[in-house]
């Protein structure tokens, strides 16, 4: 069955960096579009970020140039690199395909602090 297990997340301060990853499995890597997502308090979850099976990359408006989504198909690991992180980045993020399975994991909380 899918299995997506996050990591990477913690608190930051405004202006910082993290790298999140996604190990997957489960399913066929490598020919599925791969996405992350993230859900703040209160609000849906969202698309942010989201790589196709032939690496073409699309961003939320709110992240573009600040965060970079990169897959590695050997290891079956989606990552997502932000920087310049702001208080509005503060969710849950999560990834899963693109579109999603209706499996999700249990996501890796990101705080940024001002």
């Amino acid at each position: 069955q899918v299995r997506l297990v996050e990591s990477g997340g913690g608190l930051v301060q405004a202006g910082g960096s993290l790298r999140l990853s996604c190990a997957a499995s489960g399913f066929i890597f490598s020919i599925n579009g791969l996405g992350w997502y993230r859900q703040a308090p209160g609000k849906q979850r969202e698309l942010v970020a989201s790589v196709t099976s032939t690496g073409n990359t699309n961003y939320a408006d709110a992240v573009k140039g600040r965060f970079t989504i990169s897959r590695d198909n050997i290891n079956n690991t989606v990552y997502l690199q932000m920087n310049s992180l702001k208080p509005e980045d503060t969710a849950v993020y999560y990834c899963n395909a693109y579109p999603p399975f209706e499996y999700w994991g249990q996501g890796t909380l990101v705080t940024v602090s001002e």
